[in-house]
């Protein structure tokens, strides 16, 4: 970080910086902690041209989160650009390794999220998923909206890159069809978006948080199935989420379904390495 750009932040926070501190965990921008003389804050940089509408994106997915009242996100303190630095200033939530009542808390929580719903699937702006946009055209039925606005930009874009061959990517038709009988019934719910274990705290008074989301009008499971796909979840958390909302007899085959977004997602940011992942579940659904 530049002298300049760090007088630019201390005069934004009001208070001189005594430390600046690289953060690790992120693969899209550059983050550190930083302390004043009063306080201590969290800032993400980024120089890429897309890099103010992602944090302003990531800014509202924060801002959405914490109007339901259900669990806490970090407040935001500035979301501006300077010098071609974009950035997005959060207060600085100290954490700690959770504990079993930790995550059952963060179950219960997060099904308290998803009780907020609306009358459309997507949301009334689009969202980023790491650096790639994630189109949120609002639909009314949750087929369309997942085969539309999820799948298909993400098998189209596969294709672009030549990491996914024509003959490996299945129809609109196909995609429709076979995913018809398993998402009947489903009905808006707002979701983080991007729930892997990286994207949670817990302040070390015992309060979860909810970090970088990508946030839409969804199915409930679609934040479950990440969860899984990558670990890192208590089974105390899915027994407090459970709690609240029950599985039937097509979870199983839509949570692969909707890991299937996640590593297509994966596949674009970050090449070959999950092109095995992505066409075991093509060839098992369509």
């Amino acid at each position: 970080m530049t002298t300049d750009f760090k007088n630019y932040i201390s005069d934004i926070l009001n208070h001189p910086i005594t430390l600046i501190s690289p953060v690790q965990g992120g693969d899209i921008s550059k983050a550190y902690r930083i302390d004043t003389t009063n306080n201590s804050f969290f800032i993400k940089t980024n120089t890429s041209p897309e890099a103010l509408k992602m944090f302003q994106a990531e800014a509202y997915g924060l801002q959405l989160i914490a109007k339901t009242n259900t669990i806490k996100t970090p407040k935001i303190i500035a979301c501006n650009t300077y010098k071609g630095f974009a950035f997005l200033i959060l207060e600085h939530i100290e954490s700690k390794s959770p504990s079993t009542k930790n995550f059952e808390s963060l179950g219960h929580q997060l099904a308290q999220l998803h009780s907020h719903t609306s009358e459309y699937f997507g949301l009334d702006q689009d969202s980023f998923i790491g650096s790639l946009v994630q189109q949120n055209e609002q639909q009314k039925s949750w087929l369309e909206f997942y085969t539309q606005e999820r799948l298909l930009p993400q098998l189209r874009l596969a294709g672009k890159n030549h990491l996914l061959a024509n003959n490996e990517m299945p129809s609109v038709e196909q995609i429709k069809n076979n995913l018809q009988p398993l998402m009947a019934n489903v009905k808006p719910s707002l979701l983080h978006g991007d729930l892997w274990s990286g994207n949670y705290l817990i302040s070390k008074d015992d309060i979860p948080y909810l970090i970088d989301p990508a946030v839409y009008f969804g199915h409930h499971e679609v934040d479950i199935a990440m969860t899984k796909l990558f670990g890192g979840f208590s089974h105390t958390f899915y027994e407090g989420y459970n709690a609240h909302i029950s599985s039937d007899a097509h979870t199983q085959a839509r949570m692969e379904i909707y890991q299937l977004y996640y590593l297509l997602v994966h596949l674009n940011l970050f090449g070959n390495s999950y092109h095995g992942a992505v066409m075991s579940i093509l060839n098992t659904y369509f």
